[in-house]
């Protein structure tokens, strides 16, 4: 009983030490830095919720599709629902996003591999089309979003960078113990058994269409969060959040990071930023070749992610054995 409870209170711990860490070192960062940091927890947010879908065995080149909805969510909240709080916006992002997912997660959780891949990558491409000829919504130009309060408090233009960053952080530290707190769980340990060996789990009596449909809606629910904040701190959305070069982004980044820590996730995003930032300053006609090569050598030399640097003995096959075995009985 006390371990059981250990484990759950452990996660949300860390997080909160983490969230106050992080609101005090903000203080002393410059506002250049502070908002890197919340483009990279935004895109962070979205890549976590990729890694849902990557601990199943299944790659979604999709993924600038919740991350687009939840942008325009939340650019459309004000002008057609009266929304003007942050917070209510993201709610409103998340919740737009995983409707979307929940209409599309039992279809696509009957396909594997490649299929599931070009599925994902057709229906935000799709977005994108309809989007792009949507004129009452900005077509191509996309639009803007007015700077919202944050639990009713409303920013000047000198704390609007740390409001918003501190957001940033606090929701990243509630979504990062919330999967943290899955991928301990049973179905989240079941999730690795599919990917060791599926027909193993259906013998078990567990429904792999139902638990793949459940991490594409909770995907869908990431991205969306992630991507009504990064419209937030952007202050504009354009229908480019849903091309394919997004999707692929993200998948870039949680490769980055790789499986085995929710914390590697957002370090590798904040890392993926500056690098970007500062190869488009210092090598403005070639940064994609530096950042290219960044990515190359990381890949090379941590093919299992950032997040092997400090879970060098973790093997994904043990725990699924366990839970298959424990099914079973």
């Amino acid at each position: 009983m006390m371990s059981t409870r250990s484990a759950v209170l452990r996660p949300v711990l860390v997080a909160a030490i983490v969230v106050v860490a992080l609101a005090f070192a903000g203080m002393a960062l410059p506002k250049w830095f502070l908002f890197l940091a919340t483009m990279a927890i935004a895109h962070a947010t979205v890549a976590l919720g990729l890694i849902f879908m990557m601990r199943g065995g299944l790659v979604s080149f999709g993924q600038g599709l919740p991350f687009c909805l939840g942008a325009y969510a939340a650019g459309l909240g004000g002008p057609w629902l009266g929304l003007t709080d942050a917070v209510l916006l993201l709610l409103l992002g998340g919740l737009a996003a995983g409707a979307v997912a929940a209409v599309f997660g039992s279809l696509l959780a009957r396909y594997r591999g490649i299929f599931f891949a070009m599925l994902t990558l057709s229906l935000s491409m799709v977005l994108y089309g309809l989007l792009v000829k949507a004129t009452a919504i900005g077509g191509s130009d996309g639009l803007n979003l007015a700077r919202p309060a944050i639990l009713g408090y409303e920013p000047t233009t000198e704390t609007a960078d740390y409001a918003l960053y501190l957001l940033a952080v606090v929701t990243a530290g509630g979504l990062s113990a919330i999967a943290a707190l899955h991928f301990n769980s049973v179905r989240g340990l079941m999730s690795l058994a599919v990917k060791e060996n599926e027909l193993r789990v259906e013998y078990m009596g567990a429904s792999v269409r139902s638990l793949m449909a459940v991490n594409f809606i909770i995907a869908g629910v990431y991205g969306g969060v992630g991507g009504a904040l990064a419209a937030i701190a952007l202050g504009h959305i354009e229908p480019t959040f849903s091309y394919w070069t997004t999707s692929g982004e993200m998948v870039f980044l949680a490769i980055l990071a790789g499986q085995h820590s929710v914390v590697a996730v957002f370090l590798a995003s904040l890392i993926l930023e500056l690098v970007r930032s500062f190869a488009n300053l210092y090598f403005p006609e070639t940064w994609q070749l530096a950042l290219g090569a960044f990515l190359l050598v990381v890949i090379l030399f941590l093919p299992r992610g950032l997040g092997s640097l400090w879970h060098r003995g973790h093997k994904p096959a043990a725990p699924a054995t366990d839970v298959t075995t424990e099914t079973g009985r």
